[in-house]
């Protein structure tokens, strides 16, 4: 059975849009692709809220993308999703869409490294919308950071193609909740699940 990590933020974590609880292995996108894909597939869930991809956290070290996905990483993966990028569009890192391009160049190179025979899908996620300032959030981002979320599916398909990866745009899939801008809502969750096991069948 091949292995497959997914390695993502609060939305691969789970994270319900107005309640900050998180959603039942039913719901979140990567359990039900744990369903989806049981008899084909070993799913390793491996989601956190508030992660970056390249930009140092003060949250710590679970947080840091590039510093903890090495010990996530073993030989035997067969496939890494990479589902990541958006945190680091808060105000408080300000990167250039240069820095970006760079930063998840840097986190595909961390796993061609270590699983080199490993199949990478980079996931581009669905863009944030002005409703991101409706409530806890806005301390986080601000309108450039909605406006950098634009250019992350332009961004993240010219690295899988510079990289050799497949490329999934979530933004061409589903939207973000109106309740926060930023998470997904349960029925985005299953649409998700559905075209991710629809990639790895593919691989």
């Amino acid at each position: 059975m091949k292995k497959v990590l997914c390695f993502g933020d609060s939305n691969t974590f789970g994270f319900i849009p107005g309640s900050g609880k998180r959603y039942d292995k039913n719901t979140r996108w990567s359990g039900i692709l744990t369903q989806l894909a049981a008899e084909k597939f070993e799913i390793i869930e491996a989601g956190c809220n508030n992660r970056t991809a390249f930009s140092d956290n003060p949250a710590g070290f679970e947080q840091t993308g590039y510093k903890v996905l090495p010990t996530l990483l073993n030989k035997d993966l067969d496939c890494v999703i990479l589902a990541i990028g958006v945190n680091d569009l808060q105000f408080f890192y300000n990167p250039s869409l240069e820095e970006i391009e760079n930063g998840m160049r840097r986190l595909v190179d961390i796993v061609r490294e270590q699983c080199p025979k490993a199949e990478i899908i980079l996931v581009s996620p669905a863009r944030l919308t002005d409703n991101i300032f409706n409530g806890y959030f806005r301390a986080m981002f601000d309108k450039m950071s909605i406006e950098k979320s634009l250019y992350l599916s332009e961004i993240y398909e010219s690295i899988a193609k510079e990289k050799n990866c497949r490329f999934t745009d979530w933004d061409k899939i589903v939207t973000v909740s109106p309740k926060d801008g930023l998470h997904l809502e349960p029925e985005a969750h299953k649409k998700i699940a559905e075209a991710m096991f629809e990639c790895l069948l593919s691989l």
